[in-house]
């Protein structure tokens, strides 16, 4: 009988140290008992999850945690989206992640990015929005899908999938113009995104919005873009059956070509006001009949790309309390369990985007007894994971290492 195994993501979790906090990084100035008790019990170190000239993506570091080598199985970022939502890719089909965004004047008659998630818009007027984008796509090869809040995917057919686009979250408070330069290149692209901006400006969820003092999605913004990937499930590999659980289409695109079950828990938002219980509910329910599940939170991520270090402590606080302590309690007595808590990158707060240094991890393998109050002072943060001298060169790597020999 296989161990239960337990893969829980704080996306972006990880940073370095910051001036205001004494030097001490988010996580070490957070309070994270619980991650600190799995960190006592088992193993901390580092990992590289970006292999080497990969961008440090979370779709490439994700990937890479699951026991995928980016590049062997890596072709872009929206194609596992497209899996998520349930799109089926032809081989002549190429995806993009088609971002609603916020940009701002320059005040020297350019524009800036203002706000890659159109101020976290809601999926209710997103979606508005994207109903009416499909004007967009009228007499062109595409064909636009609604997902998420401000994540949604642009189909094109017989596309070309080697355009330099770059992830908007990365350009935060930058001239957005030369970015944007990519789309002129291709006339469908120039088309879309001219005549996206027409109807935004006009619709009726960016007056409301602007009233309310709050960001418009007044652009698209594609990228990310790639062909559909050929992977070979888990079960395939490693004989493991289990559910994906996030809000996030990237991950759940993931999981479904990983032959993970993805697992729609109502209220998942992606952000700070997530629904913890019920993702905790949904992995506990899934490791019933599963034996692995992989849960993601992206909170810590959105806070870091808004530069919030109070947000960002709160989402890894909120981890922590409602993710972690719950799952950890829920497999109390329930056996033999492998439990892996991660960052799948760092997200510093100073840089407001991903980087691809080392991320960190803990690592627990044995039967969880009740909890008799706190346990070896070790505090989970990214300068104790390096001094442990524990670095692991891939996720693969860390994944056959939380599998064992199963």
């Amino acid at each position: 009988m296989h161990p239960k195994i337990v893969i829980l993501i704080g996306d972006g979790m990880g940073d370095t140290p910051v001036a205001s906090l004494g030097g001490k990084t988010p996580l070490e100035a957070a309070h994270t008992p619980h991650m600190n008790r799995l960190a006592g019990m088992g193993e901390m170190g580092r990992v590289q999850t970006i292999p080497p000239g990969m961008e440090p993506g979370s779709d490439i570091a994700n990937m890479a945690l699951l026991g995928y080598d980016p590049a062997v199985y890596h072709t872009g970022r929206a194609p596992l989206e497209a899996a998520s939502l349930g799109v089926s890719l032809d081989p002549h089909q190429v995806a993009f992640r088609c971002n609603l965004v916020y940009l701002e004047d320059d005040g020297r008659g350019g524009r800036r990015m203002g706000d890659h998630s159109a101020g976290h818009i809601t999926t209710q007027e997103a979606r508005e929005l994207v109903n009416a984008l499909q004007e967009a796509c009228d007499g062109l090869p595409l064909t636009l899908h609604a997902g998420v809040s401000y994540r949604h995917l642009l189909v094109w057919d017989h596309g070309d999938d080697s355009l330099p686009t770059t992830p908007p979250h990365d350009i935060l408070g930058e001239p957005s113009d030369p970015y944007a330069r990519v789309y002129d290149q291709v006339e469908v692209l120039s088309r879309f995104v001219a005549r996206a901006a027409a109807i935004l400006a006009a619709h009726p969820v960016n007056a409301r919005r602007v009233a309310q003092g709050r960001r418009p999605a007044n652009a698209v913004w594609p990228w990310g873009q790639g062909r559909a990937p050929s992977m070979p499930t888990l079960q395939e590999r490693f004989g493991l059956a289990g559910s994906m659980i996030s809000a996030v289409d990237l991950l759940k695109g993931l999981g479904v070509y990983a032959g993970l079950e993805p697992v729609e828990v109502p209220g998942a938002t992606g952000y700070l006001d997530t629904n913890y219980q019920g993702k905790v509910e949904a992995a506990l329910g899934a490791l019933e009949d599963g034996d692995l599940v992989f849960v993601h939170v992206e909170a810590p991520d959105e806070a870091s790309h808004e530069g919030s270090l109070e947000k960002k402590i709160r989402a890894i606080e909120d981890f922590d309390a409602k993710v972690v302590g719950p799952i950890l309690r829920g497999l109390e007595g329930k056996g033999l369990v492998h439990v892996l808590v991660a960052a799948d990158h760092l997200t510093p707060l100073h840089v407001r985007t991903h980087v691809g240094d080392p991320s960190l991890f803990a690592l627990f393998r044995g039967r969880l007894e009740a909890s008799a109050g706190p346990a070896a002072k070790v505090h989970f943060h990214e300068k104790a994971a390096s001094q442990t001298g524990l670095h692991l060169s891939s996720g693969p790597e860390l994944f056959e290492r939380l599998v064992g020999s199963i």
